[in-house]
C-alpha cells in the first residue's frame, strides 16, 4: 500500500490524487476511471471526481491502494 502525505493540507481531490501519485497518466483520464465506477474510497466506488480525501482514507484502484496520511 503506497502511503501520501497531505502535509499542511487538509484534503486532497479525488482526481488529483490519482494524478499525483501516478495511479493516472493524466487528470483527464483519472475523471473518466472515476465516473465509470472502477476507483473506491474507503471500499465503496466513488463517482464524485472531486471528492474530498482526507487523512486516514484509503482510495483503491486496479489492485493499487492509497492510504492518505
Amino acid at each position: 500500500m503506497e502511503q501520501f502525505e497531505l502535509n499542511a493540507h487538509d484534503y486532497i481531490e479525488l482526481n488529483n490524487l490519482l494524478k499525483v501519485t501516478g495511479l493516472c497518466e493524466s487528470g483527464g483520464i483519472a475523471k473518466m476511471l472515476i465516473a465509470d465506477g472502477q476507483v473506491k474510497v474507503d471500499g465503496v466506488v466513488e463517482l464524485r471526481k472531486r471528492c474530498k480525501i482526507r487523512k486516514g482514507q484509503i482510495v483503491s484502484y486496479n489492485n493499487y491502494q492509497v492510504q492518505v496520511n
